[in-house]
């Protein structure tokens, strides 16, 4: 059993028992590996968000909160890969340390024999990507959802720097490269700043009103600009 699968049935397990614990000696028994394997397998699912805690005392060990938990998700074995795509497409972006620990979830809930055939040919997909591009600081992941103001230093593409404070109002991503959407104070206008040139970020403690950002307003004059919010999700749940 690879660990893929291994890291599946441990949450069944537990989920099957639950609320009783099982301990690290009985699942290493169970799955035929060393205890040690087994609290590492334990202390990975707990960091990508699965509900395990651990109870003390001679009859204690590792229980899972059902009621916290999803169900297996009926994932096809095209849909499961999809969504394996979809976030190794994130490697570059603030959003990667995200995109690792859903995919961990998703791994976690989703059905052993379709995340077998899912991760088989998966091996037989890569992306193609250019060497020359970093990854974009993690710290801008949360800058959408927090609201705050960013205190930047940025490196434009002539090599000059600057320290910026923004305002952040959304995401574009082309390729690899992943470009913040802010109004930028010392400009006093709308910019956007690849990810990969943003040296350093200090979040503020200023959260000013959002401001309004419409497509038209980013004056994009080649390729096209897809959206992916909610509002694809509610097209594929319409008739």
């Amino acid at each position: 059993m690879n660990r893929t699968d291994r890291l599946y049935a441990i949450v069944e397990e537990l989920r099957a028992v639950a609320p009783r614990p099982r301990s690290a000696r009985w699942l290493a028994e169970r799955f035929e590996v060393s205890s040690r394997t087994i609290e590492r397998d334990l202390s990975a699912l707990q960091q990508a968000g699965v509900p395990i805690w651990a109870e003390p005392g001679r009859t204690g060990g590792y229980c899972l909160d059902r009621s916290h938990t999803l169900a297996p998700l009926g994932f096809t074995v095209d849909e499961a890969l999809a969504v394996m795509i979809a976030l190794g497409t994130l490697s570059t972006s603030p959003f990667r340390d995200a995109a690792t620990s859903a995919l961990r979830k998703v791994v976690a809930v989703t059905d052993e024999r379709s995340m077998r055939e899912t991760a088989r040919l998966a091996d037989r997909i890569h992306l193609l990507g250019d060497a020359t591009t970093q990854k974009a600081p993690r710290e801008l992941a949360a800058a959408l959802r927090t609201g705050q103001v960013l205190r930047i230093a940025y490196t434009d593409r002539e090599g000059s720097a600057t320290q910026r404070d923004v305002e952040p109002l959304g995401f574009v991503g082309k390729g690899d490269a992943w470009y913040l959407i802010a109004w930028c104070r010392l400009r006093d206008g709308l910019r956007a700043f690849r990810g990969d040139r943003i040296v350093r970020v200090t979040p503020l403690d200023e959260r000013p009103p959002r401001r309004t950002l419409r497509a038209e307003d980013l004056g994009i004059v080649e390729g096209e600009l897809r959206a992916v919010g909610a509002g694809a999700a509610v097209d594929a749940k319409s008739p």
